[in-house]
C-alpha cells in the first residue's frame, strides 16, 4: 500500500552549453531522493527538464549558423543521454519547446492579465543577458554590475508586460515566517528576506520584444514572455495544469520539493510562489537551494578552463562512484570544493577499503571456513546482539536524515554500520575460530552475522548506489530483490544459501597516477569542445562570417581608441596602502561585501563588488591598495569611501594586495 504521492523536481537545465558536474549534482541528488522515496513505499513523480528559450539561445544558435529549435534539439539530445548514462529515474522530461508547455504558459499568461495581475507599460532599466535578469539601479553592484553573476548590465528600454510582483509582497513574508521550509537552507531564507522582501518587491518585467525566440503574449504576438516567467510554470503544466486531463496536476500538486542550485532561489521562493498565489493555488512544500562545486575554491565556469565533465569520471570509475562521491563528499546546501586528488581519495578510503574490502573478506570467509554456504545462527553472545541492533535500526535515522535532504548524513550512517561490521570482524576473529572444531557454531554465528550485515547495508545503499547494492545481493547468493523493510530484520538469508564470488567492487587506486590521468581526459574534453566550434564557424555563411570578423575588429579598434592619461591626470587620484580588519555581507545585495580599512590612524568603510569570488573571512588581514581621494557614495544604503583595486578577466576578480609588510596609510606612487 502507498504511504502517499510524492513530487520532487529539478531545475530545468538551460540549453547553451554541455552540462558538467554541477549540473549533475541537482540531478543526483534530486534522482536519489525520488529513488528513496519510492523504495520506502511512495508513489513518486520526477520531473527533469530543458529550459529552451531566450535571448541567449537564440544568439548561441545564430553564431553557429542555425536556428534556435536546430540548436536546442541538438543539446537536448547530448542531455537526454548524459541522463540514459547516469541512470537517472525521471518520470517526465519537459522541455519548454513542447506545445504542451507552451499552451500552458499562454493559458497562465492570459488569466493573469484578464484579473488584472499583469499590465503593459514602459520598461526602462538595466538587463543582465547571461543571467536573463531585470535590475533596477538600487540594487547593481558598481558600474553596473549584475547583483547575481557580477557581470556588467545593460541598459534596456522597451514596451513590456509586467507582472504585479509587489502586490504579494506581504503575503510572501508573512509565508516566509509561517512556512520557514519555503526557502532551505536557513542562509538562503535570510539572503531572499534581508535582499529582496525587506527592501520591497518591485514589478517584475514578463516580456520583451528586442527578440523573438519565445512563447508568444497570446493576445499580443509582438511580445514574447519572458524566459523566467515561461520557465517555472514547467512545475505545473509538466502535470497537465489548466488541460481537461489534469489528473497527475490534482494527485501530485503542491510539489513536495523544489531542488534548485543557490543562483536561481530568488525565482523559485519568490517570483515563482507570487505567481503561484496570484493563480490562487497551494505553494510548494519546500523549496532547496543547495550549495556550488566549487574546483579550486571557484565556481565551475566553462570560459573560466575549469570544468569538470561526469563521462570523464563514469567510463573510469563506475557511476555509482561518481553519485556517492556527490553525495558523501559535499554537505547538501553548502557549498564544497572537488579535486581529483579528493575524488580519488574518498573511492579509495570509502569504497574500497570500508565497503569493497568488507564483502571480500566476508565472502572468502565464508567460503574457505564453510565450503561456499551460509550457515545458520548457532552460538548468538552480546557482541552479535548489538551489531544486529545497530544494523536494523539504521534505516530509521537513515529516512531521517533523508527527509531534511541531507544526504552526507545518510550515507555516513550506512558508513558506520560498515564500519561496525568491519571492526566486528576484528572482535570475534573468524581465522581463529576456525582452528577449533570445537568452535564451529560460533564460527558459523560470526559468518551469518556478516552476511546479513551486508544484506542490510545493500538495501540501504540501493537509492544511491543501485548497481552496486545488486553486485553485494548477487555475490551473497540472493537471487531476488531485496525491500527496504527487510532492512529492519536479521535472519532474512535462507540457511545454505551459496555464496557467489565475483570481482572486487572498486579496485583500489593509484592517486597520484589518477590524479594525472583525469587532468588529461579533462584536457582532451576541453579541446574536442574547441575543434567542435572551429569546425561549425565555416558553415554559417558568407554574411555570418563578415559578422564574426568584423565585431571583433570593432573591439580592437575601440581598444585603441582609449585616450592615453597623462602625469597630470594620473596626480589627481591618491593611492593609500590599506589593512582590512573588518568584512561582512551587505544586508542588500549578495554580490557586495562591506569593508572596514585600516588606513593610518583612520578607519575608512568600502564596499566593494568582490562577495562573488570572496567570503568575508578571505580578506580579513589583507594588505591592498586603496584610492583614497574618490568622492564617497552610497551603495545599495551602504556609504562607501573610496575604492581598492582589483584585476578583472570578467570572470573572476583578484585583490590586488602588496608583496611585503608595509604600514597602512602608506601613499603609494
Amino acid at each position: 500500500m502507498s504511504k502517499g504521492n510524492y513530487y520532487v523536481t529539478t531545475p530545468i537545465y538551460y540549453t547553451n552549453a554541455k552540462l558538467h558536474i554541477g549540473h549533475t549534482y541537482t540531478t543526483v541528488a534530486a534522482d536519489a531522493l525520488a529513488r528513496f522515496k519510492r523504495f520506502t513505499g511512495y508513489d513518486v513523480k520526477f520531473l527533469t527538464g530543458t529550459d529552451e528559450h531566450g535571448q541567449k539561445i537564440q544568439e548561441a544558435a545564430e553564431k553557429l549558423g542555425r536556428t534556435p529549435k536546430e540548436h536546442v534539439d541538438e543539446m537536448v539530445k547530448s542531455i537526454k543521454a548524459l541522463w540514459k548514462t547516469m541512470d537517472i529515474s525521471h518520470d517526465v522530461f519537459i522541455r519548454t519547446t513542447d506545445e504542451k508547455h507552451k499552451k500552458g504558459v499562454q493559458r497562465i499568461f492570459q488569466q493573469l492579465y484578464d484579473q488584472g495581475d499583469i499590465y503593459k507599460d514602459f520598461y526602462e532599466g538595466f538587463y543582465c543577458k547571461p543571467c536573463e535578469s531585470f535590475w533596477t539601479q538600487s540594487q547593481l553592484q558598481e558600474n553596473h554590475g549584475c547583483p547575481e553573476c557580477g557581470r556588467e548590465t545593460e541598459m534596456a528600454k522597451e514596451e513590456a508586460y509586467f507582472f504585479k510582483l509587489s502586490k504579494y509582497g506581504d503575503r510572501l513574508k508573512k509565508h516566509f515566517e509561517d512556512h520557514p521550509e519555503i526557502c532551505y537552507p536557513e542562509t538562503r531564507r535570510r539572503e531572499m528576506i534581508n535582499n529582496f522582501l525587506e527592501p520591497g518587491l518591485e514589478d517584475l518585467c514578463v516580456s520583451r520584444t528586442s527578440f523573438d525566440w519565445g512563447i508568444p503574449v497570446p493576445f499580443d504576438t509582438d511580445h514574447v514572455i519572458y524566459v523566467w516567467f515561461d520557465a517555472v510554470c514547467n512545475y505545473i503544466t509538466a502535470l497537465g495544469y489548466g488541460e481537461k486531463q489534469d489528473r497527475d496536476f490534482k494527485k501530485f500538486w503542491p510539489a513536495n520539493v523544489h531542488i534548485v542550485g543557490k543562483e536561481i532561489v530568488r525565482f523559485h521562493t519568490i517570483i515563482w510562489p507570487a505567481m503561484l498565489m496570484a493563480l490562487d493555488l497551494p505553494l510548494p512544500d519546500k523549496v532547496y537551494g543547495h550549495g556550488w562545486i566549487l574546483f579550486a575554491a571557484d565556481k565551475m565556469s566553462k570560459s573560466k578552463g575549469n570544468v569538470v565533465y561526469p563521462e570523464v569520471l563514469i567510463e573510469r570509475y563506475g557511476l555509482d562512484a561518481l553519485k556517492y562521491f556527490l553525495l558523501r563528499e559535499f554537505v547538501f546546501g553548502q557549498d564544497g570544493n572537488y579535486t581529483n586528488k579528493t575524488f580519488i581519495t574518498r573511492l579509495n578510503a570509502d569504497l574500497s577499503n570500508d565497503l569493497g574490502n568488507l564483502l571480500s573478506r566476508t565472502v572468502a570467509m565464508v567460503e574457505k571456513y564453510n565450503g561456499g554456504i551460509i550457515p545458520e545462527v548457532d552460538a548468538i553472545e552480546a557482541v552479535d546482539e548489538e551489531l544486529q541492533q545497530m544494523v536494523t535500526s539504521a534505516g530509521a535515522k537513515v529516512e531521517e536524515h533523508m527527509e531534511d535532504l541531507q544526504y552526507h548524513d545518510a550515507l555516513e550512517e550506512i558508513w558506520t554500520v560498515i564500519g561496525r561490521t568491519n571492526k566486528y570482524i576484528d572482535e570475534t576473529t573468524p581465522w581463529v575460530l576456525a582452528k577449533d572444531p570445537a568452535q564451529k557454531p560460533r564460527l558459523d554465528t560470526v559468518l551469518r552475522n556478516l552476511t546479513e550485515s551486508l544484506r542490510v547495508t545493500a538495501i540501504l545503499l540501493k537509492p544511491f548506489m543501485e548497481s552496486t547494492s545488486n553486485k553485494i545481493w548477487k555475490q551473497l547468493g540472493l537471487n531476488h530483490e531485496q525491500q527496504w523493510a527487510d532492512g529492519k530484520y536479521f535472519g532474512k538469508i535462507e540457511a545454505g544459501t551459496r555464496v557467489k564470488k565475483g570481482e572486487a567492487l572498486f579496485p583500489r587506486l593509484d592517486v597520484k597516477k589518477e590524479v594525472e590521468i583525469l587532468e588529461a581526459e579533462n584536457k582532451k574534453v576541453a579541446l574536442a569542445q574547441q575543434a567542435q566550434k572551429q569546425e561549425a564557424a565555416p558553415k554559417n555563411g558568407e554574411k555570418n562570417q563578415e559578422k564574426k570578423t568584423s565585431k571583433p575588429e570593432e573591439k580592437e579598434s575601440s581598444a585603441t581608441e582609449t585616450p592615453m592619461a597623462t602625469i597630470d591626470d594620473f596626480a589627481k587620484l591618491e593611492f593609500k596602502t590599506a589593512k582590512i580588519i573588518e568584512a561582512k555581507a551587505h544586508p542588500n545585495a549578495d554580490k557586495l561585501l562591506v569593508l572596514q580599512l585600516q588606513v593610518g590612524e583612520e578607519t575608512r568603510q568600502v564596499v566593494s563588488g568582490i562577495a562573488k569570488d570572496y567570503q568575508p573571512e578571505d580578506v580579513i588581514g589583507k594588505d591592498v591598495i586603496l584610492v583614497a581621494n574618490l568622492k564617497p557614495v552610497k551603495l545599495r544604503g551602504e556609504k562607501s569611501e573610496g575604492m581598492i583595486l582589483a584585476a578583472s578577466n570578467k570572470d573572476k576578480l583578484v585583490l590586488g594586495t602588496l608583496d611585503g609588510e608595509i604600514p597602512s596609510g602608506t601613499e603609494v606612487s
